[in-house]
């Protein structure tokens, strides 16, 4: 398997999946819809509900937080009662908190209804990794650009559904993400069989104790400082583009032309997740490609500073940024999974939680950095964070060599044996 990318995935097609792969992974489609939903309908909420741009980006950080403390604890929930209850009690929390959050009267209201998401998309996301892993025919890289291929399209379709229906009120896509989950719910029931039960109980400590591998801390850091830059772009960029589109005379523009952007940007992460960050790798190895999309994420954002009032700069980095954000998604997790042999669900869920509060830091502080300096302000904290993100793998390199290292045949056959029963 040269760079981690070849091997494994020589064993068929990578649409030929078990029916359970498919339930999970359109389930994940969904969950991720709600990371872009609220793009678009941002400055509606700000405005109808009297919000400063501030207070609305504590959408994304109540979110994000809540998702990333809760990450640390959902193997140890999954491996007690099960891979199945715990996707279906978070979905369960997702369609309900959804739902209030469209009922809300108050931004603190939505504020709050959005942690109570972040729980249920903790349980369901990390929980959702695991199982297509262990589950998926072709190996690990397979399963995982599987994975990612669910995220991007997510990530895709969620600004187009929060444009369109956040056209009519800013209270529609929540409660069109409530209906969307349920479905999802109901697809897991029904196509998701009897998943084996856990053999061991993960201890409370796990995710914590994991910290001491230092190629998953490495890569954890890394990703902390990644996802800084990634949701500065996604969740504060709203503001910028609304403003610039002021200034440019596009007196039509709003939810749906907000949501057709981060629809481009969404498009631009599958497509290279899924087609663009296998070759990558493949070629120049997992290191290499990481240091190369995190360079040119941060020149993405130094352009968004350095002209953030020119309406179609913003758009052309905006979906350009997706292209690196798809490679460098793909790669991390692919990395995060190959870096130690902890079990599955321990590793994905000490990563995830590591992340997502890099992610629930930036939007809080690009509200801040915004009002207080000004609206370049944000990006170039974002390009910085990036900058740092690469000198942390520079420090962490050698505990991250292995990761291009060439497996003998025999370890190719032990990691499938490893894939087979993998935590789910």
């Amino acid at each position: 398997m040269a760079h981690g990318t070849t091997g494994s995935a020589s064993a068929g097609s990578i649409l030929h999946q078990p029916r359970s792969v498919w339930a999970v992974a359109f389930a994940c489609v969904i969950a991720f819809m709600g990371i872009g939903l609220v793009d678009p309908i941002l400055p509606a909420i700000s405005a109808e509900l009297g919000a400063t741009t501030a207070e609305t980006e504590l959408l994304f950080t109540s979110y994000l937080l809540v998702t990333g403390l809760a990450m640390f604890f959902t193997s140890f929930v999954s491996s007690r009662i099960g891979a199945k209850p715990t996707l279906l009690v978070g979905l369960a929390l997702i369609v309900v908190f959804a739902a209030l959050a469209g009922a809300s009267g108050s931004v603190n209201e939505v504020i709050g209804f959005r942690a109570g998401w972040g729980l249920g998309n903790a349980l369901f996301i990390s929980t959702a990794l695991a199982t297509i892993v262990g589950a998926a025919s072709g190996g690990a890289d397979r399963a995982i650009i599987l994975y990612e291929a669910a995220l991007g399209l997510g990530i895709a379709v969620g600004p187009l559904l929060g444009g369109a229906l956040g056209s009519i009120s800013w209270r529609g896509p929540f409660f069109g993400t409530a209906v969307l989950m349920a479905i999802g719910l109901v697809a897991i029931v029904a196509l998701l069989g009897k998943v084996p039960a856990p053999t061991t109980r993960v201890p409370l400590s796990a995710t914590f104790r994991a910290l001491r591998h230092r190629a998953l801390l490495t890569l954890g850091l890394a990703a902390l400082f990644y996802n800084f830059g990634f949701f500065t772009l996604l969740a504060y960029t709203p503001f910028p583009l609304e403003a610039a589109a002021e200034a440019s005379g596009y007196a039509d523009f709003g939810a749906h032309e907000l949501g057709l952007i981060f629809c481009g940007w969404g498009l631009c992460v599958a497509i290279t997740s899924v087609f663009v960050a296998p070759r990558l790798t493949a070629r120049f190895g997992r290191q290499r490609t990481l240091y190369a999309m995190l360079v040119l994420l941060a020149l993405d954002l130094a352009a968004m500073a350095l002209l953030s009032d020119r309406f179609w700069v913003l758009v052309g980095c905006t979906i350009g940024g997706g292209l690196f954000l798809g490679v460098m998604n793909t790669v991390l997790t692919e990395s995060v999974m190959e870096a130690t042999e902890l079990p599955r669900a321990v590793a994905s869920s000490t990563y995830s939680g590591i992340r997502f509060v890099g992610g629930a830091i930036a939007p809080a502080l690009a509200g801040v950095l915004s009002a207080s300096l000004s609206p370049a302000a944000p990006y170039v904290v974002g390009a910085v964070a990036l900058v740092v993100s690469i000198g942390v793998l520079i420090l962490g390199r050698r505990h991250l060599a292995h990761l291009d290292a060439e497996p003998e045949a025999e370890t190719l056959r032990e990691q499938a044996a490893v894939l087979t029963a993998a935590d789910s």
